[in-house]
C-alpha cells in the first residue's frame, strides 16, 4: 500500500506540474501572439503557409462532408417530419445540427487529423535536429517565429472553415437534394433564413474560435515536448490527436450547456 500511495502521489505531482507548465506555455503563446500582430513581418511566411495547408487544402473534403451531411438531414426530414405535421421543423433541425453542433465539431476533427499531427510532427523533428537550439543561438525566439504563426494560422483557419462548412451544409446541400427530393428554391431559402438566428451564428463562431485555440495549442505543446529521441515523435503526434479530440468534445459540451442553460 505504501508503494501504491507513493506512486499515486508522484503521478498527481507530475500531473499538477504538467498543468502549471502548460498554463505558462499558453500564457506565453498568447502574449507572443499579441506582439506578432504588431510586428507582422516576423514569421509572416510561416503564417501564410499554415493558412494554405490548414484552410485552403482542406476545402475539398470540408465541402464534401458538409454537403453530404446537409443532404442526409434534409432528405430524412422531408420523409419523416410531414407525417407528424412538422414539415417546416426541418429547417430548425438543419440549423441546430450543422451550425451549432456538427459543423464546428466535424471541422475540428478534420483539422486535428491533418494539421494537428503535422504540426506536432514538424516541431518534434525540429527539436530532434537541433533547429530550435539554432534559433535560440542567433537570438530568435522559437515561440514567436515557429509557434505563434501556427497558432494563429490554425485558429483563423478553424473559423474560416467552419463558416465554409456551414455554407455548404445549409446551401450546398440544396443542390444535392434536388436530385433526390426536389424543393422550391424560394421556399427553401426563405424558410431557412426565417429559422436562422444570431445565436446560431454566434454559437458556431465561438465554438470555432475555442476549438482552433485548443487544437493549435495542443499540437504545438506536444511538438515542443519532444526531448532526445525520434521515437518520441509518433507518440506526441498521437497525444496531440487524442487530446485535441477530447478537449474539443468537452469544450463543445460546455459551450452547448451554457447556451441552453
Amino acid at each position: 500500500y505504501a508503494a501504491m500511495i507513493d506512486r499515486l502521489g508522484k503521478n498527481v505531482s507530475e500531473a499538477f506540474g504538467n498543468f502549471l507548465y502548460a498554463t505558462g506555455f499558453l500564457y506565453n503563446l498568447v502574449k507572443e501572439s499579441v506582439l506578432f500582430l504588431r510586428r507582422r513581418q516576423v514569421g509572416f511566411r510561416v503564417l501564410v503557409m499554415q493558412l494554405l495547408f490548414t484552410a485552403v487544402e482542406a476545402m475539398g473534403i470540408i465541402a464534401l462532408i458538409s454537403s453530404a451531411l446537409g443532404a442526409v438531414i434534409v432528405v430524412q426530414g422531408i420523409s419523416i417530419l410531414p407525417k407528424f405535421g412538422q414539415g417546416k421543423l426541418i429547417y430548425t433541425i438543419l440549423l441546430i445540427v450543422i451550425t451549432r453542433e456538427l459543423g464546428p465539431l466535424l471541422t475540428a476533427f478534420v483539422i486535428i487529423a491533418r494539421s494537428g499531427t503535422a504540426i506536432a510532427t514538424e516541431l518534434g523533428n525540429m527539436v530532434i535536429s537541433h533547429e530550435i537550439e539554432a534559433y535560440v543561438s542567433v537570438g530568435i525566439n522559437p515561440i514567436s517565429y515557429l509557434a505563434v504563426p501556427r497558432f494563429l494560422g490554425v485558429t483563423l483557419s478553424m473559423v474560416l472553415l467552419t463558416i465554409y462548412f456551414n455554407f455548404f451544409g445549409l446551401f450546398g446541400s440544396y443542390v444535392v437534394t434536388q436530385f433526390i427530393t426536389p424543393i422550391q428554391l424560394h421556399d427553401y431559402f426563405q424558410n431557412l433564413l426565417r429559422a436562422m438566428s444570431v445565436a446560431d451564428i454566434a454559437s458556431s463562431l465561438i465554438k470555432a474560435l475555442v476549438f482552433g485555440i485548443l487544437i493549435s495549442f495542443t499540437a504545438i505543446y506536444q511538438g515542443f515536448k519532444v526531448r532526445a529521441s525520434s521515437t518520441e515523435i509518433p507518440q506526441v503526434a498521437i497525444k496531440a490527436v487524442g487530446q485535441g479530440f477530447v478537449l474539443c468534445i468537452l469544450a463543445d459540451a460546455v459551450i452547448t450547456l451554457i447556451y441552453y442553460v
